[in-house]
């Protein structure tokens, strides 16, 4: 009875250990780069407010009616992606940031109408994410009019689904590698587009500095962020990838 007592005792003992040892790691994010979020509050064409649950940024002028909510990579700050969508925002689309529970796509079990209830004034919804959010968003994209990918692939199949997919990787993305956005393609449409930035890594798809297992970036994070602005609002504008959208 006694040993008994003593190897239950230590079970939980080591349970409640692991789940603390989870839970501090999974709230250790990695921060978004602050002078690239207070370029983004600054700037006038960019309403940027915290909804709790989510980041909403909003046009002030011109709103076009549709919205992106976007799922963050794992354990990434939600305001890390700020800089990636300003333009993309200043340009009439609005963007909902999701905050996952536990900072892990997979942890959030909420429905699209749950962030989607921020903009009631947009029509049109695409669903999208960055890395592990990806993912989760490809879960979603069967409630939604478009899937947007940056730096990620679908683990399931939505090839015969009517969604409007975008997937934007990067060539020296060592985390989402060209060789497995590749082997999951088969996985979405095949009117979806698909666009690779050449020198772009798996970080600069937000602002918060280098991460682990990452490959090394040939390109500037500005350049990055333009061609993966420009590829967005391509996309969204329905004209063809390298179009001047100016």
């Amino acid at each position: 009875m006694n040993r008994a007592l003593r190897w239950t005792a230590w079970t939980v003992a080591v349970v409640v250990l692991l789940a603390v040892v989870f839970l501090v790691w999974a709230n250790v994010v990695m921060q978004g780069t602050r002078s690239a979020a207070l370029q983004v509050w600054r700037d006038d064409r960019v309403s940027v407010r915290d909804a709790g649950d989510s980041v909403v940024m909003t046009p002030t002028r011109s709103p076009d009616g549709r919205g992106i909510v976007f799922i963050p990579g794992a354990k990434v700050d939600p305001y890390a992606y700020l800089a990636t969508f300003r333009e993309v925002v200043a340009s009439g689309t609005t963007v909902v940031i999701t905050k996952p529970t536990l900072h892990l796509a997979f942890f959030d079990t909420r429905p699209l109408a749950t962030f989607q209830a921020h903009a009631p004034t947009v029509r049109t919804w695409a669903v999208g994410g960055h890395s592990l959010g990806g993912v989760r968003a490809c879960q979603l994209a069967k409630d939604a009019d478009g899937l947007l990918l940056l730096g990620s692939y679908c683990a399931e199949d939505v090839s015969r689904s009517y969604v409007d997919v975008l997937s934007v990787s990067g060539s020296r993305d060592g985390l989402s590698t060209p060789a497995k956005v590749a082997a999951a393609r088969h996985l979405l449409p095949t009117t979806a587009t698909v666009t690779e930035i050449r020198g772009a890594n798996h970080a600069e798809f937000g602002a918060y500095g280098d991460q682990p297992g990452d490959g090394r970036a040939t390109i500037s994070r500005a350049d990055a962020r333009k061609q993966i602005s420009d590829a967005v609002r391509a996309w969204i504008r329905g004209v063809p990838p390298g179009s001047d959208l100016h």
